[in-house]
Formats: C-alpha cells, structure tokens, sequence
C-alpha cells in the first residue's frame, strides 16, 4: 500500500464548561463531542521527497502545521523517516471552532502508522495525540463522547442527533489561546453527563442546562456571532450554541425544511 485518501471529520461542541485553571498553565473542562459529515479529505502517498500541497491559502501560510508536526512527531517516536506527498482539500473553517486541525492531526498519525505498519497501538497513538493538542485524541475515535480533564479523557456515549444541523460561519478566525487567557472558570448548574445519560435529545434540557463559556469572552469581541445565534433562533433554531472557541455557531433544526430556509436566509444576508 503506497496511497491512502481519508476523511478527516469535524466535531461540535455540545456545552462546553471550563471548571478550573491547573497549577500547569492547562484548564479542566467539560464537553461532549459530537462528529460532522463535514471533513477535510487528506490524501498521503509515498515518495522519493516530502511534499505538502493543499488547496486553502491559509493552512498554506502555516509553515508548521499540525499535519507536519504529526509527522515529525511520529519521527522521533519511531527514529524513522517518513517521506510523503500529502494533499489536503481543505473544507473545515481554520480558527472556527470545529476541530479541523485536531482532526488532521489525529488522522495524520493513524493513517501514517497504517501507511508504513508501524504497529503502534491506540494507547501510544493518544499519548501522541495529546501532545499534539487537547482536541487531537478525541479524532483518533470520533464518536459521541463525553470528555473531561484536558478533554483527553473520553467516554463514548450513546446518543445521536437525529436532526439537522446548521453551521454558521462568519469567516472570522478566533485564536483559542488569547479565548482560554481571557475565561473565567466556573462550575456548571449541572454535569453535561448527566444532562444527556438517557441518549435523549430534549431541548427544554439543551435550553437550560447546556451552556459554552467561551460565549461571554468571544460575544463580547466580537458582538456579529452574538447575533447570528439569536438569528438562528429567529429562523426556527430549537437549540444554537457557538462551537469551541468559535467562531462557527451552529443551530439544530426540527426539521430540514427549516433548516434548508435558515441556511438560505444566513446566504442571502452574508454570514456563511
């Protein structure tokens, strides 16, 4: 095998509550994951010279992206060489709250130590990961998933969303170090687990109880993404949040009829 094409998936957030700041600089917090069709297509061929090709001007900019820094990772785990020619079709918003940067990564190492039969196990990939970025582990596995700590540590749950979701994104790159300097740790009314450990999806409950603390640090930088969820409320939205640190806000939808009219309306007004 000398050529692997993969997805490379998106995630939202379902609440996100940062609890406290640890004596390591790190911050304990708590989220649920939940997976996207949306995904980055990656393709990664041997070669005879490195090569890294991708079709976002962007990622193209970023001379150490977290591609190459997994693979010079998995370098100096393996003391081996790995010379590829990769190709990303960048479909994730960069900076926008969706993982796409942690999933390249955490698709990076699991399909270079499938390329080359490396043989490493989830356990030495995730340790890997980690070190890669708070995000990159949950992406080895993407499932729903509660998380916690770092958000590292990962308990698949057994819920889905059977409705439509719809993203909005302004095109406004947040920088998730500058949002986690300016938070303000809290605890939350309820555990996020506890909130979903029926594998139900009630709104009432979303509404209430599921909240994303970066809401208050990024609405006030940046008041447009403020507004775009109360427009998804006013389009028919039955539950909207901001994903991450931002700056996509998505909203779920009773049906996709609905949801097919707020997208248009976001189109018609320039938001997405």
């Amino acid at each position: 095998m000398d050529k692997i094409t993969v997805d490379s998936p998106a995630k939202i957030n379902l609440g996100l509550n940062v609890i406290r700041k640890k004596d390591d600089g790190f911050h304990d917090l708590e989220t649920i994951f939940i997976p996207l069709l949306l995904a980055d297509k990656i393709t990664f061929s041997k070669s005879n010279e490195f090569a890294f090709q991708t079709d976002s001007d962007l990622l193209n900019q970023l001379n150490d992206n977290l591609i190459i820094k997994a693979i010079r990772l998995l370098e100096d785990f393996t003391n081996r060489k790995f010379v590829l020619d990769i190709l990303v079709e960048k479909i994730i918003p960069i900076g926008g709250g969706l993982g796409g940067g942690s999933s390249n990564a955490a698709t990076t190492l699991k399909t270079v130590n499938k390329l080359f039969e490396l043989g490493l196990s989830y356990q030495e990939l995730s340790r890997l990961a980690l070190e890669l970025g708070s995000d990159v582990p949950y992406f080895l596995n993407p499932v729903p998933s509660y998380a916690e700590s770092r958000g590292e540590l990962l308990y698949p749950l057994n819920i889905e969303i059977p409705y439509p979701i719809l993203l909005v994104n302004p095109r406004i790159k947040i920088d998730t170090i500058w949002a986690f300097k300016k938070i303000k740790p809290t605890f939350p009314i309820k555990n996020l687990r506890d909130i979903l450990q029926a594998g139900l999806i009630d709104f009432d409950d979303l509404k209430k109880y599921v909240e994303n603390d970066f809401e208050a640090v990024v609405f006030g930088e940046f008041p447009q993404l403020k507004f775009i969820k109360q427009e998804l409320y006013n389009q028919g939205a039955k539950f909207s949040l901001m994903s991450g640190t931002g700056s996509t806000v998505y909203g779920i939808f009773s049906n996709l009829q609905k949801a097919l009219w707020a997208e248009e309306y976001f189109k018609q007004n320039n938001f997405a």
